[in-house]
């Protein structure tokens, strides 16, 4: 497994693993404390796995955490989604940077993304599975939204929305939903 830091985003990293495949599948490492601690990550920060199943066309996102942020590993398991990161960290040098990727089943590559990034994703296939590791137990108090198709962010959605949250169909737009969280 190798990690290899995104440019566009500070302190984001993508995990590749080096999967082992035969006439039965493959079979690869998805986390490597090692290589997490080889780029300055605590691995005993992350205290909660969640995980997700989306069907072609659906929206989640984009999500932030208000207070100290979250940090997250995420990983399609299962499928293709488009993935989505915005900085929204002020101290950050790639403040306001956004960054898309496609995270698959086929290679499950592990996204790092820092507190005080926005995130959400769109599934690109009949079935996505999504697996997230994060540093700290939820609080839906500390939960922030932001319209997926601001037209500040201006984000190149694949896909047509099939299906969202109510919480993510109503969300305010970029500045409203940080001057309402004190961002």
């Amino acid at each position: 497994m190798k990690a290899t830091g995104v440019p566009a985003i500070a302190g984001a990293y993508l995990f590749e693993p080096t999967p082992h495949a035969d006439e039965r599948g493959f079979f690869c490492r998805t986390f490597d404390a090692d290589v997490a601690r080889s780029v300055g990550l605590d691995p005993d920060a992350f205290g909660q796995d969640s995980v997700s199943r989306s069907v072609r066309g659906v929206l989640r996102g984009l999500h932030l955490r208000a207070g100290t942020g979250e940090a997250k590993l995420v990983r399609c398991s299962h499928g293709r989604i488009f993935d989505v990161v915005v900085d929204l960290r002020k101290d950050a040098p790639t403040y306001g940077a956004r960054a898309f990727f496609e995270l698959s089943g086929d290679t499950q590559v592990t996204l790092y993304i820092p507190a005080g990034c926005a995130h959400g994703f769109q599934a690109l296939t009949d079935t996505a599975d999504v697996s997230y590791r994060i540093d700290r137990p939820h609080d839906p108090s500390e939960d922030v939204t932001i319209a997926f198709d601001d037209p500040e962010l201006a984000i190149p959605w694949p896909l047509p929305v099939t299906a969202m949250s109510r919480r993510d169909r109503e969300a305010p737009g970029l500045a409203e939903a940080l001057r309402n969280h004190g961002k």
